[in-house]
């Protein structure tokens, strides 16, 4: 018969692989390949909480929207880079996929997800995006997909030079599907993030007005480009309000940086601002009806010419 010694010793080693096997399982080899091409999702119908505050809260509302319409895609939409953005002014909006392209969305779980007190808005398909999607089988393949997509998420659009953001993760069948638009970006932020901004912007406007011959914000106030982490607390860096014309803002939006993407603040907010009442209008008018589908923006960003 074995000692107790012996049998401790099998034990941990019994466990010790299975761990192993475990986390070999949730992706810890898996391999990831960072592309330049067409887009996980077509055109689709979100609804969604917005939520300002540290990333590493938002699996409450990942549940909460999985609870409602548990056989629907998950989606995150990250807007800040925490590592410039203060935790608790880090933007976010999560919920689910309510319909995909030419599909048309149940109305009980559009009424379902009305009633818990979602949003809805549509996010139009874009021709190029930078993706990536990583396995998702376990808990543990959410925590090793976002510390191993980002870094080479980052690697991929320094090296090219790309204006990528905000960045989104979709999780359906099996898979984490990580992409940032190359093109119509500000299509990409829900209409909360306008309405931060906005509010930011008076704030530092009136701190501004405190302080005789004071440099705006010193050095906060100049734009910053993504700077991905190796956590989910990540996507594009915060930067100041500017009222550009939008030709001016497009060239400045992307050119010269090392990484990509800027934050809404650089874009001309009564514009912004504007298109987002008329998508409201549009999906919460008076009509006997509400319609589930939004007219999308012009082409904000930039598809910059990749190196060979």
């Amino acid at each position: 018969m074995l000692d107790c010694v012996s049998l401790c010793v099998i034990i941990s080693l019994i466990s010790l692989l299975t761990l192993a096997g475990y986390i070999l399982y949730s992706g810890l080899l898996s391999e990831i390949i960072v592309l330049t091409g067409s887009p996980p999702i077509k055109k689709i119908i979100f609804a969604y909480k917005f939520k300002q505050g540290p990333y590493k809260n938002c699996g409450q509302l990942f549940q909460e929207s999985h609870s409602i319409g548990p056989k629907l895609s998950c989606i995150g939409v990250f807007y800040d880079d925490p590592k410039k953005v203060p935790g608790p002014q880090c933007r976010y909006a999560v919920g689910s996929i309510l319909s995909e392209g030419e599909n048309k969305a149940d109305e009980e779980l559009f009424k379902s997800y009305e009633t818990s007190g979602f949003n809805v808005v549509s996010f139009p398909e874009v021709t190029h995006v930078v993706t990536t999607s990583f396995p998702h089988r376990t808990f543990l393949s959410i925590v090793l997909g976002v510390s191993r997509v980002y870094p080479k998420l980052e690697h991929y659009i320094k090296k090219r030079r790309l204006c990528a953001h905000p960045f989104l993760e979709i999780y359906r069948e099996g898979l984490i599907h990580f992409m940032a638009p190359l093109a119509r970006q500000g299509d990409f932020y829900v209409p909360e993030v306008c309405r931060v901004e906005q509010r930011q912007s008076e704030e530092e406007l009136h701190s501004d007005s405190d302080v005789s011959g004071a440099d705006s914000n010193s050095e906060y106030s100049s734009g910053s480009g993504v700077l991905l982490s190796d956590s989910r607390e990540t996507s594009l860096a915060g930067s100041s309000v500017r009222s550009v014309p939008l030709q001016d803002q497009e060239e400045r939006h992307c050119r010269g940086r090392s990484s990509g993407g800027n934050s809404l603040k650089e874009l001309d907010w009564e514009q912004t601002c504007g298109q987002w009442a008329e998508k409201e209008e549009l999906l919460h008018g008076d009509s006997d009806q509400k319609s589930l589908e939004a007219p999308t923006q012009s082409c904000w960003g930039v598809v910059e010419e990749e190196e060979e």
